[in-house]
Order: structure tokens, then sequence, then C-alpha cells
């Protein structure tokens, strides 16, 4: 993927400087390796051959850089309102402060950010007095939550990141500068303690100045993934980074480096020591955000999915789809639907794609009609009212996807108690779905089949998401549970009761993203 549109001949503001020539760079990147020339792309899983780390020196050279943020297209109306008053409230109080992160990365490619993370001089007890609503959260790395109207914003300080870095690194860093203040190598300092090079820019919103002391503009201009430090190293130290890595690349359709490629592959099974919380919260980073598609198709890529979603990827196997594999199937259709109604700052809750898993997994388990799946979806979104359902199915004339093997040709003048039975027997499929979902036994047994995938029974759906999700379908089971339930009125979606959970709202995204994958509109257009 080539970025064409971001403005990359900028002029420099200030001399350019080489970190070949700077001793804190030689200190942290003297032994670093390069990826194997090519990565190992096999139809099947990993053998200990994929395994050996076969890699050459590469030079990591980079040159600071200060563009011009006008260059780049930056202004900052650009930013949100609310991250806007906590950046002015610092800035009135004598402070430096920048935005960091994924957000200015994301402002350099005209794309919405998920969210808005701020850096400043001021120490975090400093923050907390100047704005009403703010807390300090975190103990080994603190940073404070600003509370704005309903917007969150996280302000960390130059001072914690002072005191997560070595002293020698900081005495280096100094002795190399030559003076104890300089502003360059502080900010040098946070970005050092980054994930990704593309992550590791720095934007002054007054001074109008991007700092880039990682080469983060040339990997965005190649469309690049890269570690800051060597990516073996990096993914050892957190390895939670290799689901951020998956993510990043799915939401920007970038392509990995070859060596943070090469160490996914080989240390994918790190991913099992994150906390369960972790999981579930890069899991929805994933699939909540309008990127989902892309994400499953990179999990399974590079052996992941079999132990975050071993029954996912137990079907993925079952269906022979391969690891470069362009074709789609119902799974991956379903999370695509979704990823049209979705995006970074219109998310949906973890709930709903629980929920979809659960619906697909009933279907690959046991295939039916369309006019049953269309019946019990439509069931979905108006509460259980199956004689409205099953009316507005009746009417339904569009075709439906014969490509779907979990989707058998319709009975001719199914009657209504057969079809009752089949929405019902269907409901029932789902919560038993939702049950071995969550059961490490059932886990651990879907990759049986094939011995050369990692063992998992990893459950990382909690209790309460359990039952939530399980919430969704509650309305079809009979008349009895229908009171109560409350239908969605009007067709326009409301994200932020999507993104709470609401179940009006979840039901209805559900029964859209159901009925577009089933009978697609593409489909009616051709014929």
């Amino acid at each position: 993927m080539a970025i064409s549109s971001v403005g990359f001949a900028c002029r420099s503001f200030s001399p350019v400087r080489t970190l070949q020539s700077h001793c804190l760079w030689k200190i942290r990147f003297n032994t670093v390796a390069a990826a194997i020339e090519t990565m190992d792309e096999s139809d099947g899983f990993a053998t200990d051959s994929d395994r050996q780390d076969k890699v050459s020196d590469e030079p990591r050279d980079r040159e600071w850089k200060q563009l011009n943020s006008k260059d780049l297209g930056l202004s900052s109306s650009m930013i949100a309102k609310s991250t806007r008053k906590v950046l002015n409230g610092l800035k009135s109080k004598g402070h430096d402060v920048y935005l960091v992160g994924g957000c200015v990365r994301d402002l350099i490619l005209k794309r919405t950010p998920k969210d808005f993370d701020i850096l400043t001089s001021a120490e975090l007890r400093e923050v907390v007095r100047t704005f009403p609503r703010c807390e300090i959260v975190g103990r080994r790395f603190p940073i404070c939550h600003v509370h704005i109207g309903d917007d969150l914003i996280e302000v960390s300080s130059f001072s914690t990141s002072a005191q997560n870095s070595s002293r020698n690194t900081r005495t280096e860093c100094k002795e190399s500068s030559g003076s104890d203040g300089d502003e360059d190598c502080i900010r040098l300092n946070n970005c050092l303690q980054r994930d990704f090079t593309i992550n590791g820019l720095m934007f002054d919103p007054y001074a109008k100045v991007v700092y880039d002391y990682l080469g983060g503009m040339e990997d965005i201009r190649k469309a690049k993934v890269r570690t800051v430090i060597h990516a073996g190293t990096s993914f050892h130290q957190d390895c939670a980074r290799i689901l951020r890595a998956i993510r990043i690349a799915a939401r920007l359709g970038f392509r990995m480096s070859k060596e943070t490629a090469h160490f996914i592959k080989n240390l994918s099974l790190l991913v099992q020591r994150l906390d369960k919380g972790r999981i579930l919260m890069e899991m929805n980073y994933m699939l909540a955000y309008g990127s989902a598609e892309a994400s499953l198709r990179l999990l399974w890529k590079f052996g992941i999915l079999e132990i975050l979603l071993p029954i996912q990827a137990a079907y993925l196997a079952r269906s022979g789809f391969r690891r470069r594999d362009k074709r789609t199937n119902m799974l991956l259709s379903l999370f695509a639907n979704l990823d049209k109604l979705l995006a970074p700052d219109r998310p949906c809750h973890s709930s709903l794609w629980i929920a979809i898993l659960a619906f697909h997994k009933a279907l690959a388990d046991k295939p039916r009609s369309p006019i049953v799946v269309a019946a019990f979806s439509l069931a979905v979104h108006n509460c259980g009212d199956i004689l409205e359902a099953v009316e507005i199915t009746k009417k339904i004339t569009r075709p439906h996807d014969k490509s779907f093997f979990e989707l058998v040709e319709p009975e001719e003048n199914l009657d209504f108690q057969t079809l009752l039975d089949e929405v019902m027997d269907l409901d029932a499929s789902i919560e038993d779905a939702l049950n071995q979902m969550t059961d490490a036994y059932f886990i651990s047994k879907a990759m049986s089949a094939y011995p050369q995938a990692p063992y998992s029974d990893l459950v990382f759906i909690p209790l309460q998401l359990y039952l939530r999700a399980g919430r969704i379908f509650d309305c079809v089971k009979n008349e009895e549970t229908r009171i109560g339930f409350e239908a969605k009125q009007g067709s326009k979606i409301e994200y932020g009761s999507l993104n709470s959970g609401y179940f009006p709202e979840i039901r209805h995204v559900f029964a859209r993203v159901v009925f577009d994958t089933v009978f697609p509109l593409n489909l009616s257009q051709e014929l």
C-alpha cells in the first residue's frame, strides 16, 4: 500500500541530526538484526523449521526531523474539542504539551483517531490540580484520566517517562547533547519507550511542529509496521505488542516489516502470558472498531487465531482456508458487514461481536435454510415477535448467497409451526455455541484434528460478558420472555447506545449484519 496523500516534501525547521552519530542510539541498537529475506507463508501450521531465527544485519540509522505540521495537512480543527480543552488548560499554566502516539499517525493519514493521548512537561499532580474531574490511574506506569464531558483523555508526564528509562540512557543523552536541558533528548527518550515507529511521532500544535526521531514518517510512507527496537526484544518486553501490531496493520491496511512479521509468527505463543482482561481489550479493539475482517485474516495468517479463538480457527482449517487466501467465507463476510457500520470513533459493545461468533458457530455446526436465518434475525430485531418476523420473511425477494455451506436450500411452502420450531432450534444452538466458546474443555478440543496447531484452552470472555451476549437472544425463546423487552424505533444507528451495550441497538445491528450477509444487495443488482 502506498500512501500518496501524505505531504512528505516537508521543510525541516532545524538542522537534521543523524542518530548514527548519537551515542544513545549506539547503546540501544548496536546488536539489532533485521528480518529474514522472505517470511515463510506456508499454508499449514508453523513447524520447527519455521521457528528458526534467521536474521541478517540491517542498519537502523534514522534522522531527527522537525516537520512543519501545516505541510502535513495538520490543523487544530482536526483535534477533538475536548482534547483541545485539555491542551489549552495545560498550556495556559506554562507547560509544554504534545499529542503523541497513534492519534498523530492517524491525523497525518487523514483518519479519525480512536482517541487522543497527551504528553506534558507537567507533573501528574499538577494535571490533577488543573482539571476538576481528573484522577491518576496505574501503578507501574501512572497516567492521568481527564474527564471532559463524556470524553476521557489520557495525559502522561515526561517525568514518568524519565523514571521508566534507565539512568545510563539519560546520562548518555545529556553527554551527547552537551546540555542537561536538551529538549530533543527528553522527547527522544519518550519516543524510545514506544512500541512502533509510526506511533513514535510527537505533535506540538502550538509550535506547529511534528517531531520524528525514529523514522516514523518514512514507515508511514511505506505503509509499514516496524518495532522501535529489535522485534524479538520488543515482543519479549511486552507481548501485547504482538496483538497491537496485528490491530494497527489491520486497521490501516499496512504490512509488517520483515523482521516484525518474522517475530510475530515465531513468538505468537507469548500472547498466552497476557492477562485475560488485556486479551479481551485487544480483541475488542480488533473486532469492535471497524477492522474485524482484516484482523481475523491477520490473526489466522500469523498463527494466533488458533490460540485466541480455536473454534473459529478450526472452522477456517476445515473449510480449507489458506494462510494467504484472498477468498471469503461466511465468518469473514459477517464481520465485513459489521465493519461497514463501525469506525474507530463509532465502536460497538463487545457483546455484539461475541454474539456474531456464537451465531456463526451455530450455523457452521448445523447449516440451515436462509428463510430460517432471516426469520430468526428479524425476531431478534423486533424482540421475539415471531408472527411479524414470519410475515416479513415471506416478502423477501432478494436471493441468498449460495456460496456459504452454512446455508441450505429452503424448503417450499414451509408451514408456520415448522419454521417456528427451526427458529427455536437455532436459538438453542446459539446458546450452546456460547457455552462452548466459554468452556475451556470444548475450546481445547476445537483444534484436536490438527495436532500441529498449538494447544490452547484459553477462555478470555468473562462470565458477565457471556451472560450479556446471551441476553441478546433471550427475547426469541417464547412469548412470555418478550415481556419487558423493548424494540428499537427507526433505522438510524445510535452509536452512543451501541457502544454502551443498549440491547435494542445491539439487536438492531445484529439483525442488519446477518440479513446483509445472507441476502447481500449486490446479488440482486447482478440479477
